[in-house]
């Protein structure tokens, strides 16, 4: 075939014409032809590398990128068309992690310890999440080796380790350039075995277009990070913008890495959990995190029942949690830690001269650690250990330094939700130390004004069963007067988990205290005394994190919680030095930012009423508490520290059977701690929670 020179020289900067100088077009693809892929998804990993607690310095068999890794090699074998996907949150959440970007930050030549474990399993392409952003940008800008053209964060000059698959995020632009940081999107060219109408098989190509995008929230969590540098677009807009982009482009399959659960209420671009409306974008598959979660249910033998959360949606949403569909696309969530891979396997059937997903011979799984008979644990791959050992004996090292401090109590969130406060009094007493202080010396006349103000102090259990059975604070196991244990570095990261908020305090009225009490206290089930088959106290520990606990110095706050009551009108009884509180009273809360900025949905909690916004980090500041005690008297107590109980439940007798669920094996702890509301431990649950006996008249 003889071809002119126009025509010619468009091949040739098309990539059509090779050095020998003949054209040979690609094979045409035969109508009707299909192929089967699988999209595998990992979300909120969380620095989870090792099956290890660092925080315990035990082995943990039920998470770690280690486990993961045997997860893909088995789906892999499975199905030899396949894409490994990351939905974010990578970077932030172990010792581990924190070490590698704020104790002793990782070097620009090389690669974070988590990285280096994705690399290894050959991940096909990855987003981000809302943690990603917790260390500040210019770390960010290192460990992924991207330049996000804003002024002041300069990347280190050269090849900095990062990930060795594509990042994209889609949502995320610079406010001075009004650019994307990242790649808003990239198409992954794969062949892929196909099979034709005549039952033979042929290599075909197909474009995987990707996109990422995060919570509008990481404005206000992040605030001090990102403030002035960044902004966020709501997940539709960016999405209606790029996925026609990503088609012309030739993508013929797009997949959305929404870093966000599923809400099915009106769109708002200000939505934290967004997913559910790209769904009406024009996008092929769904892979969401944020809510570590599992979605759809597990397939296995004896599978955790569906969270609550996604049993409370209406019919109409057309929400398909048990084969994991929302408005017809398939959509996965693989729970956090490296517990579980999704898998979405789907069939393509090239017609009409595109490649169209046959709905009905998509299927969809959030596959765990058991899925083969529903009991044995998958081994961890032999190969991860080595690539890590540096990094991982270098955080055990790290997390047994001493604090110089003792306790004679253990610290535990085991019964958190039926009034212990043993892990979580100490952590309000150093907010409110920290913040009375600050006030105290503060030069500032505004500051100053608020000296006669009474302070109080709020926070959450937030190691108390939202990973599972594994993933409750426990400090210091088994200490006693006659026995007290040694604090370690290790112990503030359990007390208060996320080292990335800083504290903040915020002023507010009576009638403020109150909102903010009725909605910590939806946590709860609303019990109804007169039922006789069990009641779940807890349905959900989806959102642990938002059970702020208040007190006051002295104890001098109280208020009790009428689960009989539907959620808003559970609150009564709350006191302050022994007067009910008025609505026009005034109080300081030490809390975080996260919660100061919004985070909760705490009405009238939005930012408007904060006053101080310390440099220093939550965690700092627990930490740095213990030492000052470890400096004053050398020991913590239970009588000062850990017994302070300022909440407790209207007492109701009920015809049948209240359970918590809780880590197994803690019905002594509970009795030795006086939380006389638990008075039996009772059969495992499918997830491996114990369901623990509760009397509320007691």
């Amino acid at each position: 075939m003889k071809l002119n020179l126009v025509m010619l020289a468009a091949m040739t900067a098309a990539g059509l014409v090779g050095c020998g100088g003949d054209y040979t077009p690609p094979p045409a693809v035969a109508e009707g032809t299909t192929v089967t892929l699988a999209l595998m998804e990992t979300t909120d990993i969380h620095a989870n590398v090792m099956s290890y607690n660092y925080y315990s310095l035990a082995e943990d068999t039920s998470l770690g990128l280690e486990r993961t890794s045997t997860l893909v090699s088995a789906a892999r074998a499975e199905n030899p068309n396949n894409v490994l996907l990351d939905d974010g949150d990578v970077i932030q959440g172990t010792l581990l992690g924190d070490m590698q970007a704020v104790t002793k930050p990782v070097a620009c030549t090389d690669t974070m310890a988590v990285h280096k474990v994705m690399n290894a399993m050959k991940y096909d392409g990855g987003g981000f999440g809302n943690h990603e952003f917790n260390y500040g940008l210019p770390l960010l800008s290192q460990i992924t080796n991207t330049d996000f053209g804003i002024p002041g964060v300069a990347k280190p000059s050269g090849t900095c380790g990062a990930p060795a698959f594509p990042l994209v995020l889609t949502n995320v632009t610079g406010v001075a350039s009004n650019k994307p940081i990242v790649q808003p999107y990239t198409l992954l060219p794969r062949t892929f075995t196909a099979t034709k109408p005549d039952g033979s098989k042929v290599d075909v190509k197909l474009n995987i277009g990707i996109m990422s995008f995060v919570p509008p929230q990481i404005l206000d969590w992040d605030q001090k990070n990102l403030a002035g540098k960044v902004a966020v677009t709501g997940v539709q807009e960016a999405a209606k913008q790029y996925v026609p982009e990503m088609r012309t482009k030739g993508a013929d399959l797009v997949v959305a890495l929404s870093h966000g659960g599923l809400d099915p209420s009106a769109y708002s671009p200000k939505m934290e959990n967004g997913s559910y409306h790209l769904t009406s974008t024009g996008i092929d598959a769904l892979l969401i995190g944020h809510s570590h979660l599992i979605f759809p249910k597990g397939k296995e033998t004896g599978a955790a029942p569906l969270d609550s959360s996604f049993a409370a949606f209406p019919a109409s949403a057309k929400i398909d949690a048990v084969n994991g569909f929302v408005n017809g696309v398939p959509t996965v969530m693989a729970q956090s830690w490296g517990r579980r891979l999704g898998i979405i396997k789907m069939t393509l059937v090239f017609t009409g001269g595109k490649w169209v997903v046959q709905q009905d011979k998509t299927t969809v799984e959030s596959r765990g650690f058991k899925y083969a008979d529903g009991a044995t644990i998958v081994k961890a791959d032999p190969a991860i250990a080595p690539i890590v050992a540096t990094e991982h004996a270098a955080t055990i090292a790290y997390a047994k330094q001493p604090l110089g401090v003792s306790t004679d109590f253990e610290m535990s969130a085991y019964f958190s939700l039926v009034g212990d406060v043993s892990a979580i009094q100490l952590v309000n007493q150093a907010q409110l130390d920290y913040v009375k202080k600050f006030i105290a010396a503060s030069t500032d006349a505004t500051i100053a004004s608020y000296k006669n103000i009474p302070v109080i102090s709020c926070s959450a259990p937030f190691k108390a069963g939202r990973n599972g059975p594994s993933d409750f604070t426990d400090v210091a196991p088994g200490a006693s007067a006659a026995a007290p244990v040694g604090l370690q570095v290790r112990n503030p990261g359990d007390l208060y988990l996320y080292s990335n908020n800083n504290l903040q305090a915020v002023k507010i009225k009576g009638s403020d205290l109150k909102a903010w009490l009725e909605t910590a206290a939806k946590q709860f089930g609303q019990i109804d005394p007169a039922k006789t088959t069990e009641q779940d106290l807890v349905p959900s520990y989806g959102t642990i994190y938002n059970y702020d606990v208040f007190y006051a110095e002295n104890n001098a706050l109280t208020y009790q919680i009428d689960v009989t009551k539907p959620a808003g009108s559970r609150i009564v009884n709350l006191t302050y030095l022994g007067k009910a509180v008025a609505d026009g009273d005034d109080f300081i809360v030490a809390t975080n930012d996260y919660r100061a900025g919004g985070g909760g949905a705490v009405p009238g909690i939005d930012g408007s009423k904060t006053i101080i916004k310390s440099p220093d980090a939550n965690q700092t500041v627990v930490s740095n508490y213990l030492t000052a005690q470890g400096a004053a008297s050398g020991k913590v107590t239970l009588a000062s520290n850990g017994s302070a109980r300022s909440w407790s439940f209207v007492k109701v007798a009920t015809a049948g059977p209240v359970i918590l669920r809780s880590a197994p094996g803690h019905l002594a702890l509970a009795k030795s701690s006086g939380i006389t509301a638990v008075t039996a431990e009772g059969a495992l649950d499918a997830s491996g929670f114990a369901k623990y006996a509760i009397d509320l008249s007691k």
